[in-house]
């Protein structure tokens, strides 16, 4: 739904996406908020398994799949027949972008590979996803996202000292996503000018590669990799959690010695600390962080939440509180820009955020999330399926 008037900068764009779990529909799912026309392709018993993640969106939908793939047609195929290969054909032949994350291999031996398809229609955009690509050593090597977290050493940076952990959203999966999208985005764009579709491959290992950028020029060139540091940061102080005399933490980020100057003299009222050599500067506030990080503590510990975050404020020092979901779901920020809206989906009206990407004039697309096959027998009569060949294919287990 848009506002009148307004166009979506996707409208238009018809992408045919063979998906499951979280990358690939994370990927989609932004394009279909943007107005992308998205027809998912599931398979006819059970659909995309984040379907069954878990029951937690009002005891009957996954959480995941609530999340990611609201906008969406869902058309159930059993690509094992030819009946069901044929019909994706026949969707791929009509879209701009074909997207799937498929295991490496599996859609080039359903007939449904990059250079084939691009041999029939060089103006179609092809995204293939997959944990680590479809060369190397790792190539078959099973990717989820804790396993791809760890194997690009993102688990070694986060955690304390003694127990590394994993991010706790899907990380690597939503870095995939993310590249997916722009890459399609950028693809159009060089198609827009050029009139050529592109190949594209997108990794989830290569996404969190990229998003490990300071920590492996740390290791590059200083052959150390940098600790773990619980939620402080390996090369600032004070940047971490303090507590408040009525239990709830306060995180300060102080990004340089402007801020620590602020911070000294507005908060913890020692305007001397800008001047002490053991504090005046980063580097040294790093090397005595035990210090630093306990005079802060003590000031911050004598006041409650509210009065800190207020003094900080006032003082221009970064600060945050330290919510977990019951903050974010109350949020005031949210509420007051209007961040919240309610899409339908097979077991009633859910609430879900708007996008982050925010065009003026234009409402983003917020269509209900779909039951597995709810659009097959539409888009079958759109491919000039009569109602009687329906049935067949239904009767055949072709189609759901």
């Amino acid at each position: 739904m848009t506002d009148a008037g307004a166009r979506l900068p996707l409208e238009g764009i018809t992408v045919v996406a063979l998906e499951q779990a979280v990358a690939a529909p994370f990927a989609t799912r932004q394009l279909a908020d943007q107005g992308a026309r998205v027809i998912k392709v599931e398979r006819v018993d059970g659909g995309d398994f984040a379907r069954a993640y878990d029951t937690g969106v009002r005891g009957g939908l996954g959480t995941h799949f609530a999340w990611l793939n609201r906008s969406k047609e869902s058309v159930a195929l059993d690509l094992k027949r030819d009946e069901g290969r044929a019909i994706l054909a026949d969707l791929v032949a009509r879209a701009d972008v074909f997207l799937q994350n498929l295991a490496p291999g599996a859609a080039a031996r359903l007939g449904f590979g990059a250079g084939e398809l691009r041999a029939r229609d060089p103006r179609l955009i092809v995204v293939e996803m997959s944990g680590y690509g479809t060369r190397g050593p790792y190539r078959d090597k099973r990717a989820y996202d804790m396993l791809v977290q760890a194997e690009a050493g993102l688990i070694s940076v986060t955690g304390t000292p003694e127990t590394p952990v994993k991010a706790g959203s899907p990380l690597a999966d939503i870095a995939a996503g993310m590249y997916a999208f722009s890459g399609t985005l950028a693809a159009l764009v060089r198609r827009g000018a050029t009139g050529e579709g592109a190949s594209i491959e997108i990794t989830m290992f290569d996404a969190v590669a990229e998003w490990m950028g300071q920590a492996m020029y740390t290791t590059l060139y200083t052959g150390s990799p940098p600790p773990r540091t619980r939620l402080s940061h390996p090369v600032i102080a004070p940047y971490d959690a303090y507590p408040t005399s009525d239990g709830v933490d306060v995180v300060i980020g102080v990004q340089n010695d402007r801020g620590w100057a602020a911070l000294a003299a507005g908060v913890l009222e020692r305007p001397d600390l800008v001047i002490d050599p053991e504090y005046a500067t980063n580097q040294a506030r790093v090397r005595n962080r035990e210090k630093v990080d306990a005079l802060v503590a003590g000031v911050t510990s004598r006041m409650g939440r509210e009065e800190l975050l207020r003094r900080l404020d006032k003082a221009g020092v970064p600060s945050a509180s330290l919510n977990d979901g019951h903050g974010l779901v109350a949020h005031p920020q949210l509420a007051e820009r209007d961040r919240w809206r309610e899409v339908g989906s097979p077991v009633g009206g859910i609430r879900a955020l708007l996008p982050p990407i925010t065009f003026a004039g234009a409402e983003p697309r917020m269509d209900p999330v779909p039951a597995l096959g709810e659009h097959t027998d539409a888009v079958l009569r759109e491919l000039g399926r009569d109602d009687a060949a329906i049935a067949a294919l239904r009767s055949a287990g072709a189609v759901a």
